[in-house]
């Protein structure tokens, strides 16, 4: 699949001739071909995809509504772009996905005033299609899987890092095609911290283990969280695990296209609020999912645009209790217009092992 004739549409629509495409994942979804150091031009009547000998006779293969083009020391890349973006004098590039030095190169190898046209990116990206979403499905149901079998695994002894191995293992044998970022699997009091690096520590007996995790299928990301006690677990424990899912169903609830990113995250956070731990929730509600693990657009405070259909989005809420526990459930939703859709399956009540 590519995305050449949106593109085109957006072209028009922003008066521009060309857009010159150089960070890898808006290559890929242009083109439908993931391959670094490439880059790809789209103009309103033709489109090419630039690349080296490491990935030509696969993208040859797999490129379809673009000309292929070798790059090699004697047709080197800024030569063959210039080249194809001959006659347009309004191009636009990425600002915010390359860096300032390789937007000033750009100017000066292509000898054009780019033009900043992330904007056009990003508003394609944030509605994912049909075939984005099966993606993003496929990725799912490996980690929820790969959960499934890691659970039988989990007692006390087992370390943080062995848990991420396992996760990271199970699910490439079951197709994923990479990690959507590096696992998250913390026990015991390292649960209160969000985003805390697996180590050395081991499962012990009324420990919470939180694990966040997600794999790539077809170039997309999954995204889930889950919480679960092992041997017991604490009155107060189940308190705040109920908070949390609370918290998440009330949040998931305002998930409809229309509703800001703001008013979905503080449908959750009233929650968390009411039970007494509002100050132990101190990150957004979710982001989207697709190329990248966190996209646009977002379920936080800051967002006060209204959400589209179509979007992916996470629903992640979380009470953290300084140095004892804490808890996050995530799951991944499609935006509706009349309702969400959770595309994510693993059960959500208390698990204990």
């Amino acid at each position: 699949m590519n995305n050449i004739e949106p593109l085109r549409r957006s072209l028009r629509e922003q008066e521009l001739d060309a857009l010159v495409i150089f960070s890898p994942r808006n290559v890929f979804y242009a083109c439908g071909f993931p391959a670094e150091d490439s880059a790809a031009v789209v103009t309103r009547e033709r489109a090419w995809f630039f690349t080296d000998s490491r990935y030509i006779e696969a993208a040859r293969a797999a490129v379809t509504d673009a000309q292929v083009v070798l790059c090699t020391r004697g047709n080197p890349l800024w030569p063959a772009v210039k080249s194809a973006l001959e006659g347009c004098l309004r191009v636009g590039a990425e600002e915010n996905a390359v860096s300032h030095a390789r937007w000033l190169e750009a100017e000066r190898r292509l000898e054009l005033e780019l033009v900043p046209a992330q904007k056009i990116f990003s508003a394609l990206r944030s509605v994912k299609q049909t075939y984005e979403i099966a993606c993003i499905t496929a990725a799912q149901r490996i980690a929820e899987q790969a959960l499934d079998e890691v659970l039988g695994l989990i007692r006390p002894g087992i370390t943080e890092r062995e848990i991420a191995a396992e996760l990271t293992y199970r699910m490439m044998r079951l197709g994923g095609e990479g990690n959507s970022f590096d696992p998250i699997s913390i026990t015991g009091p390292n649960t209160s911290k969000p985003h805390g690096v697996p180590g050395e520590r081991a499962v012990q007996d009324g420990d919470f283990v939180t694990m966040d995790f997600g794999c790539i299928k077809g170039g997309y990301c999954s995204d889930m969280t889950r919480t679960v006690a092992v041997g017991s677990a604490t009155e107060e424990m189940r308190r705040v695990y109920a908070t949390v899912l609370d918290a998440q169903r009330a949040g998931i609830e305002k998930m409809r296209a229309g509703a800001t990113g703001r008013e979905v995250h503080e449908a959750a956070a009233s929650v968390i609020a009411a039970a007494g731990y509002g100050e132990c929730f101190g990150h957004g509600f979710g982001h989207s999912v697709g190329l990248d693990i966190h996209e646009s657009p977002s379920a936080s405070p800051a967002n006060t645009s209204p959400l589209p259909a179509g979007a992916v989005v996470t629903a992640e809420p979380g009470i953290y209790l300084p140095q004892r526990f804490g808890v996050r459930i995530e799951d991944m939703i499609v935006i509706g217009e009349n309702a969400p859709d959770d595309i994510t399956k693993a059960p959500k009540e208390l698990i204990i092992l």
